[in-house]
């Protein structure tokens, strides 16, 4: 490829600049060969001419393509140089945030100056077992690579963190350690990790200091080792230090200080132990005070003493040693402050008396204040003839007490160093080490002196190790590939080395010199110049006789020769020494003692596999001391040093300081660019830029290029030789590139080349789109616009022709309008004339018709009395004629009656007449006579009616009379006017008094209509008031309610929240507690095999219980509760339902009605025990004072009184049942009530079978007893009392015991007697029933009689809300009634076990003390019962049983069965010692069985299936215990024969509470299996693999995927799909449902394991940039689908399953949406509610677009959501808690299996157990 079509048009170059180092650019013409101008468009638009010469100013360096800026590997970018890696940086740095970056095998660290999030416990273990590559960078990622090749390899590593000061290496070196400590911790409870972590505060207390550039910067070089073992746990540690920078005690700069330690003492000095060091303020002291400023922004130096000491104690350093380092500290202070006083001469001087400093130190040292008076100012010199003594002059006594100081603290600072040493070591063998170097980086300032001469030369040293690494590695890669090698050259910095150590070299002059006596600097130097003025590393200033300039690998340093030979002399007097010596405290003595009382080097040295030698020697006499100057020290501890480093793998950390000015994430180019080059980050990228730097593995090759290839390429199966083939096409230099076996190389900025080629071909692509979408869109607008066009001239055609036939519809109107205009005129005229004709004609005819009408009148009138007179004369004719006519017909009717009469007579008197009329004449007779009977009496009351009516007509007529009289007197006296106008005037009176009384009712109606109306105001105004505060007292008791609904829910939610958090406290104590058990254990392995000797040793007798693997509490006989049950019943029930219980409610009204007769009935009971009580007293007097015989005979008498009495109860009984019957069928009116009766006589009927069994048994034991007394006369006999004693005990009877015959009859009376008496208990409870039946019946009768005077309505919710409470009542009666019987039955049940226990028991040592004709003897036999669910086995087969179904049960063994067949037959041993009442072998039993488990559990601790299999065992055992507990809370789903085999003598409830922790840990246990069994899969299936195929682009991995940091040859381990992963849960789901674990169990691990995905996959996207893209979003939300589609086949999804991978989807959405515009911020915002701010910030930031097309998300917008969110309360915390565990819980469920039905398979081989 030319220069040409690299400088082309729109290529972007960089180009020096003054201020920001590299200013980026555009070609805006192509540049041809030969040109000189470049022509260049800068970022702000304007234009540039930039001149190229051959050999001045080349071609500019190119730019990378924007998809490869930010990249995580600077070696991922195509153009490797200077420009490219700064920009890369500061990208990263200032837009992303992110301070670390690779560089190749470096890892670049930017100091943000400020406190970041991603150093927590959590980010540890998501960077734990990682590839380096996988991950974002990070210090962390080193140290795994670093921990991971040690243990892959077996070789040392070591990390070496360089940066100059303020750069952020001690951070670092911590950070790695605190990584180390969390992941290599410990095997044992030594705290190695936390005493290796507390050296931290100690070494920066005493060896870091405040300087202009850094507030805690480290003022010596330190390197650690960690030591491991076998099992790769950190095992010990040792530190070695270099270069401590004495001079800063006596010396510091401006706004400098000196180290930590002195502030911290002079911040605590009014503390009272410190009192006797005589501190005060900093500002006091000298060696304090120089930099003028004492504090630093931001620190506590009390609390930095605090941790100080603490971090001193726990390394073992005890309390009395403190306060002497302390001393040493505060006397080196003191001494500073010591003021010496020139004499006149100038030749001499002293210390000033009484002078207090002096004093202080040394009381402070425990030494003579004279002595160290005198020889402060004086000091011995020693010839060869004599020794005198010679006073020092002023500037040489400052000199050497300032040196005294500075001998002292390097003493301590030696010291301290050693015990912390001494507190990390370990007599434990070391397999490997870790080590941590923490040096100083390349400095150089105004004026350098001899330390940064040391500190440049070990960096030297240091970077030519790392050169030759860095050309080791690219030599194995290329190898590793069988790359054609070829020699690269790479600078190579021996010649300065060799400037400084080799012979004559720098160091041998500057030691020659100070053995010269009267050597000087300027001597020095001036030898310097002879001897090295030819080396190209070495130059001599222009303007400077007294300096010198080295040229380092990093730039040019002068240094000032003046104080090198003080320094490398480091003179101290040896009379002040002596005096040290002689101190009368032993630290300070031993500070400066020879080397013979030191203490052996520690055994890190003598265990590593090289030979690693202290870095200093150790601490020798004054003479010898001193033989070495501090040059050769250096130079052979650092030649130590790069011998340990050349024997281990190093990984490299570059820490970079942004600004001088400590503001966070601010970058100042010039200062990185000088770091950049300092460090060796640009000679790596020379190195790998002079190579093969870009190197793509073939699949991602063929994914990212695969647009370039043809379709004949695609068709080829071998994806290696599409690729051959496509570059040999597209790059026609062969030099370029390099096939390897897995990777293709490309030389520098191919890639940029192949992404050019990549964007070009999607440009054309997307011009093509773009013509023929432009062209498809500008066809549809022709077609609209033609359309539109049409539609215009239709609308425009219609509106024309409608306006032509407007016109002609106007022109129509006007013709009719003028029509009718004219018709209606001449019509109104018309009208007129015709209506004057009519008026004419209507007068005329008028006039004519009123004179006919006159005519008429008259001739009508004249008819009128014709007609009248013509009539009158016709009636009286009519009138005499019809007169005639009578007259004449009376006289012819006469003639005919008398002739009739006549011929009657005749007839009568003929006898055929009287026969006829005989006929029938009696019954007429008789008729008649009734008739006339009847007519006589009517004829009779008709008299009496006319004499009563002629009386009161007489009387009428009487008074007529008389009135007539009055009249006729009245009409005589006067005239009938007066009468008459008297009369009236009564009337009128009349009248006007009934108008006055109507007008009073009126007033009256009127006034009561008013008081009336009145009333009903004041009635509806009040009813208006009272609606009013009706509605007020509604609104407010809705309020209430709905308030107090709301406090109830709200209250309710906090409980649940507290019950949560409480089981989760629980539940992590009980996980705590399983895994200090677990190191106990581990402490008693390493213990038994550290003590083990050969031989027999004899176990102790208590070692079973001493040893148990836990202690369990016995049996309790009392009604303990279980924690864990009562929650399980109050989260079944709820908060309200238990708080609102109708049920209880109810039955506490009920028994607030029936307490009256409960007490009495109660009362009745105690008087009949009282008296059969007395009854048995007297009994029992008169059956002591008789002889057997007569007690026989009593017996036998009472026995058969009793017989007779409980025949006579039970007619009784029999007949009280009918009567009962025949009561309730009396009453037709409720069939529930017959129910009832009849539901309560099947109880009763029931209960008197089982007693009926119970007599039988007796009557059994009865007669085996009698018989054994037969044969027993000649035995001894037992005391009545002892007999008693164990009646009233009920305890088992020892075997060798005997009792006789009268006493066995007795308690057998007794017995009798009690259940007798029960029996009428029983009868009278029946009895109280039926009063109370009774009682019901007449409620019931008042009821219906109240019922017929009810309305319907009221009818019937009245009828309604007394048949629920009747059935309520009934109901709870009912139950009262099961429970006492069962109760009752169960007491029965239990008490004869106990007797026949003891019936046995007796009969087995009567048969065996007996004669043999006893065994003849007739008994009665009981029939064999079926198998009851018990298991029978002996105490010597515990182990056996133990060790077949738990030990060596496997889970493939009972496949086929039951499930959880080991808990049942457990179970039903259990039961069997229960039933026997043996506490001694439950206890045994259990308590084996909790041990085996867990041994088991332990054994197979990484196995799913055995863990699963235990677990399910194990709850359904405790499920076992609860269900046949005999609590009635656990029996609701019983069945009766299940409630049969309840737990009769032992509550175990405190097994129980074991049985759930247990349950509780082999859950955890089981969790952690299945995660660390996912774990590998889930980042590979849910983001690398592609579940939707080609969607993921490809981008440069720079370093990712590099031979070092991958577990094989292949690139590490095969990736997982997803199906894999939803296959792996399947399988787990299908093993615990195999397992007959519990469905809620299997639900609650599935959102367990859900939600451990969630937390891997975003924990991974949140710490990778590679996997941050919408393509990667897409993937995602398809995969989450898919398992969601799984959960759902499952139906899963109820139990918040889903709810655990919200955070995930939402990161998928987010990776998705748009991020560009506010609306976009705010979608944002209001979509990822279960995501953190950082969460979502990180995400954006990490956002990478995969193409050219995509756009990176910009700061503003990022901003933007920060401000949004700002409000939002949350935990500041980066990444998911991925040890988080929900807490269990573990429901209660009953089995439906009954225990009889259960079958144990031969192939257990449990012969040795019995069925019961």
């Amino acid at each position: 490829m030319s220069v040409t079509e690299l400088y082309s048009k729109y290529t972007r170059v960089w180009i020096p600049d003054p201020d920001e180092v590299w200013r980026s650019a555009e070609i805006v013409k192509d540049y041809k060969e030969g040109d000189s101008v470049l022509h260049l468009k800068l970022e702000d638009e304007s234009t540039l001419d930039y001149s190229i010469g051959p050999k001045d100013n080349p071609l500019p360096f190119l730019r990378n393509p924007d998809i490869l800026v930010g990249e995580n590997d600077l070696t991922a970018l195509s153009y490797l140089h200077e420009p490219a890696v700064l920009h890369n940086l500061k990208v990263r740095f200032i837009e992303s945030n992110h301070i670390y970056t690779y560089c190749g095998i470096v890892l670049v660290a930017i100091n943000p100056y400020e406190q970041l999030q991603i150093y927590g416990e959590e980010v540890i273990n998501a960077y734990s077992g990682q590839n380096m590559g996988d991950m974002d960078p990070h210090i962390f990622a080193v140290a795994e690579e670093a921990y991971k090749q040690m243990a892959r390899d077996e070789k040392n590593q070591s990390i070496i963190v360089s940066g100059e000061s303020g750069a952020g290496k001690t951070v670092s070196a911590k950070y790695a350690m605190r990584f180390f400590a969390t992941v290599g911790g410990s095997a044992n409870d030594t705290s190695i990790e936390e005493k290796v972590l507390a050296s931290s505060p100690i070494m920066e207390a005493i060896g870091n200091a405040k300087t202009t550039r850094n507030d805690n910067s480290s003022r010596f070089g330190k390197y650690i080792e960690i030591g491991f073992d076998r099992r790769y746990h950190i095992i010990g540690a040792n530190m070695r230090t270099y270069l401590l920078e004495k001079s800063r005690v006596v010396f510091q700069a401006e706004e400098e200080r000196n180290y930590h330690i002195f502030y911290q003492l002079c911040a605590s000095s009014s503390l009272p132990e410190f009192k006797d060091l005589a501190l005060s303020s900093a500002e006091d002291f000298t060696f304090t005070s120089l930099g003028e400023n004492i504090f630093i922004e931001g620190v506590n130096d009390a609390e930095d003493l605090v941790k100080t000491r603490e971090a001193l104690t726990m390394l073992g350093v005890k309390e009395i040693h403190q306060m002497s380092i302390f001393k040493v500290i505060a006397s080196i202070l003191h001494l500073g402050n010591v003021e010496i006083v020139s004499e006149r001469d100038g030749e001499s001087c002293h210390i000033t008396k009484d002078e207090s400093y002096l004093h202080n130190f040394c009381q402070l040292l425990g030494i003579e204040q004279e002595q160290m008076e005198h020889w402060l100012c004086r000091r011995k010199l020693v010839t060869t003839a004599e020794t005198y003594v010679k006073n020092m002059p002023y500037a040489q006594a400052v000199n050497a007490r300032d040196a005294l100081a500075k001998h002292i603290y390097a003493h301590l600072f030696d010291w301290i160093v050693e015990h912390v040493n001494k507190a990390l070591h370990t007599s434990a063998k070391q397999h490997s080490f870790i080590g941590v170097l923490d040096i100083y980086g390349f400095e150089t300032f105004e004026i350098n002196s001899f330390e940064q001469f040391c500190i440049n030369y070990a960096n030297e040293k240091l970077q030519q190790q790392f050169n030759s690494h860095v050309f080791k590695l690219e030599q194995e890669e290329y190898m590793k590939e069988q790359i054609p090698w070829t020699l690269i050259d790479f600078y190579d910095n021996q010649p300065c080395i060799d400037l400084i150590e080799a012979k004559l070299g720098i160091l041998d002059l500057l030691d020659e010199e100070c053995k010269v006596p009267k050597g000087t600097d300027q001597n020095w130097a001036q030898k310097l110049y002879s001897k090295h003025s030819s080396s190209g590393h070495f130059e001599k200033p222009r303007m400077s006789n007294r300096s010198f300039i080295v040229v380092h690998f990093a730039d040019k340093v002068e240094y000032q020769c003046d104080g090198f030979l003080e320094k490398n002399r480091d003179t101290v007097y040896e009379e002040q020494i002596n005096i040290l010596k002689a101190s009368k405290f032993q630290l300070v003595a031993d500070l400066f003692h020879d080397g013979k009382d030191v203490p052996p080097p520690s055994a890190t040295s003598k265990t590593s596999r090289i030979n690693v030698r202290p870095a200093k020697p150790a601490l020798k006499g004054h003479n010898r001391d001193h033989r070495k100057s501090v040059g050769t020290q250096f130079r052979n501890s650092l030649h130590l040093l790069m011998e340990t480093l050349n024997a281990t793998t190093p990984h490299y950390v570059r820490c970079i300081k942004p600004n001088d000015y400590k503001e966070s994430f601010v970058f100042d180019s010039r200062r990185a660019v000088q770091q950049l080059r300092a460090c060796g980050v640009l000679e790596t990228i020379r190195i790998s830029a002079a190579g093969y730097p870009s190197r793509w593995t073939y699949p991602d090759f063929f994914s990212r290029y695969r647009v370039l290839m043809t379709k004949k390429d695609l068709t080829i199966g071998d994806k290696k030789l599409v690729c051959k083939n496509l570059l040999e096409t597209l790059v026609k230099d062969p030099d370029k590139f390099q096939f390897g076996k897995t990777k293709i190389f490309f030389r520098a900025g191919q890639v940029a080349y192949l992404e050019k080629l990549r964007a070009d071909k999607f440009r054309y692509a997307c011009i093509k789109i773009q013509k023929t979408v432009r062209g498809w869109l500008q066809r549809i607008r022709y077609r609209k616009i033609r359309k539109s066009a049409i539609t215009l001239q239709r609308y425009g055609r219609g509106y024309m022709a409608r306006r032509h036939a407007e016109l002609l519809r106007l022109t129509r109107a006007t013709l009719i309008c003028q029509k009718q205009y004219r018709m209606v005129q001449v019509r109104r005229d018309y009208l007129r004339s015709r209506r004057a004709v009519i008026t004419i004609q209507a007068f005329a005819r008028g006039m004519f018709i009123r004179r006919l009408y006159q005519e008429f009148l008259l001739h009508h009138k004249a008819i009128i009395i014709q007609k009248t007179v013509r009539g009158w004369l016709v009636r009286k004719k009519y009138l005499h004629a019809r007169n005639a006519a009578i007259v004449i017909q009376c006289f012819y009717r006469r003639v005919r009656a008398v002739r009739r009469f006549k011929q009657l007579k005749i007839e009568a008197r003929s006898a055929e007449h009287f026969k006829n009329l005989n006929v029938g004449m009696e019954n007429k007779i008789v008729q008649l006579q009734k008739k006339m009977d009847n007519q006589s009496q009517d004829y009779k009351n008709q008299k009496e009616q006319l004499a009563v009516a002629n009386t009161a007509l007489g009387s009428e007529v009487n008074k007529l009379q008389k009135e007539l009289e009055t009249l006729r007197t009245r009409q005589a006296a006067g005239t009938p006017v007066a009468s008459l106008q008297e009369e009236l005037e009564k009337l009128r009176a009349e009248l006007q008094e009934a108008n006055a009384q109507r007008k009073q009712i009126e007033e009256e109606f009127s006034n009561e209509k008013q008081g009336l109306q009145q009333r009903v105001e004041e009635l509806e105004k009040e009813n208006t008031l009272l609606k009013k505060d009706k509605e007020e007292m509604n609104r407010k008791i809705q309020t209430s309610t709905q308030g107090q609904a709301g406090d109830v829910s709200q209250k309710e939610s906090r409980l649940q929240v507290e019950l949560d958090d409480e089981r989760q406290r629980y539940q992590n104590l009980v996980k705590e507690y399983s895994r200090l058990e677990q190191r106990y254990e581990n402490l008693q392995e390493d213990m038994s095999s550290m003590k083990f000797h050969p031989g027999h040793r004899r176990i102790p007798s208590n070692q079973s219980s001493l040893g148990s693997d836990s202690n369990y509490p016995s049996i309790s006989m009392s009604e303990a509760g279980d924690t864990d049950d009562t929650i399980q019943q109050v989260e079944e029930m709820g908060i309200e339902k238990a708080a609102m219980d109708l049920s209880v409610f109810m039955k506490l009204q009920k028994r607030v009605r029936e307490l009256e007769q409960e007490r009495k009935r109660l009362q009745t009971n105690l008087e009949k025990v009282e008296e059969l009580s007395q009854r048995k007293g007297n009994e029992t007097k008169s059956s002591t004072s008789e002889d057997i015989n007569a007690d026989l005979a009593y017996n036998s008498l009472k026995r058969q009184e009793l017989e007779t009495e409980n025949k006579k109860l039970k007619n009784d009984l029999n007949e009280l049942r009918k009567a009962v019957a025949d009561r309730a069928s009396e009453n037709n009116s409720s069939n529930e009530l017959q129910d009832g009766y009849n539901l309560l006589l099947n109880q009763l009927k029931a209960a008197n079978e089982e007693l009926d069994v119970r007599k039988e048994e007796v009557l059994m034991l009865k007669t085996q007893i009698v018989n054994s007394t037969r044969q027993s006369e000649n035995i001894n006999h037992i005391n009545s009392n002892d007999v008693s004693e164990w009646t009233n005990n009920k305890k088992p009877v020892d075997t060798e015991d005997i009792v006789n015959a009268p006493d066995s009859k007795k308690l057998l009376e007794a017995q009798l007697q009690t259940q007798s008496r029960q029996h009428k208990d029983e009868l009278e409870a029946l009895h109280t029933q039926v009063e109370l039946l009774k009682d019901n019946l007449e409620k019931k009768q008042d009821m219906l009689n109240h019922f017929s005077t009810l309305s319907p309505d009221a009818l019937v919710e009245f009828s309604v809300q007394q048949e629920i409470t009747r059935l309520t009542n009934e109901n709870l009666d009912l139950k009262e009634l099961v429970e006492k019987l069962e109760k009752n039955e169960k007491k029965l049940k239990k008490q004869l076990r106990i007797y026949m226990k003891k019936v046995q028991e007796l009969e087995v040592s009567q048969a065996t003390r007996s004669r043999p004709e006893l065994t003849r003897q007739v008994t009665v036999q009981r029939k064999e019962k079926d198998f009851e669910g018990m298991l029978e086995f002996y105490k010597e087969d515990e182990a056996l049983l133990v060790k077949t179904l738990i030990t060596d049960m496997k889970p493939n063994v009972v496949s086929a069965t039951v499930p959880c067949l080991p808990a049942y037959i457990l179970f039903m041993c259990i039961r069997h010692a229960d039933y026997i009442n043996d506490d001694q072998k439950v206890h045994s039993l259990l308590t084996a069985t909790i041990n085996a488990i867990k041994k088991v559990l332990k054994k197979n601790n990484d196995d799913f299936e055995m863990t699963s299999f235990w677990l399910a065992n194990t709850s359904r055992l405790l499920h076992c215990l609860k269900q046949y507990s005999g609590d009635e809370a656990f029996m609701t789903q019983n069945s009766p024969k299940q409630n049969e085999h309840c737990l009769k003598n032992f509550d175990l409830a405190e097994y129980r509470q074991v049985l759930s922790d247990l349950s509780i840990q082999i859950y955890q246990q089981l969790i952690r299996v299945a995660e660390n069994t996912m774990q590998p899969m889930i980042v590979s299936a849910m983001l690398e693999s592609e579940s939707i195929p080609s969607l993921a682009g490809v981008k440069p991995m720079g370093y990712r995927n590099r031979s070092s940091s991958m577990d094989c040859e292949s690139g590490g381990p095969a990736g997982y799909t997803l199906q894999a992963l939803i296959r792996q849960l399947g399988q787990f789901y299908t093993t615990m449902a195999d397992h007959g674990l519990d469905p809620e169990i299997g639900q609650q691990m599935i959102r367990q394991l859900f939600y451990s995905i969630n937390a891997v996959t975003l924990n991974n996207l949140l710490l990778r940039k590679d996997v941050c893209s919408w393509s990667t979003g897409m993937q995602l939300r398809y995969n989450i689908s898919q398992l969601e589609e799984w959960v759902r086949g499952k139906n899963l999804h109820h139990g918040g399953t889903l709810a655990t991978v919200e955070p995930v989807i939402q990161a998928a959405q987010l990776l998705q949406v748009k991020k560009k515009t506010s609306q976009d911020a705010e979608a944002i915002c209001s979509l990822c509610t279960a995501l953190s701010l950082q969460q979502i910030v990180k995400i954006l930031n990490l956002y990478t677009p995969l193409n050219e097309f995509e756009e990176r998300v910009t700061v503003s917008f990022i901003r933007d959501i920060q401000n949004r969110l700002q409000d939002r309360i949350e935990i500041n915390q980066l990444l998911v808690d991925t040890k988080y565990t929900f807490p269990v819980l573990f429901p209660y469920t009953p089995s439906a299996l009954t225990l009889e039905a259960i079958h144990i398979p031969a192939s257990l081989s449990l012969d040795f157990l019995t069925r019961v």
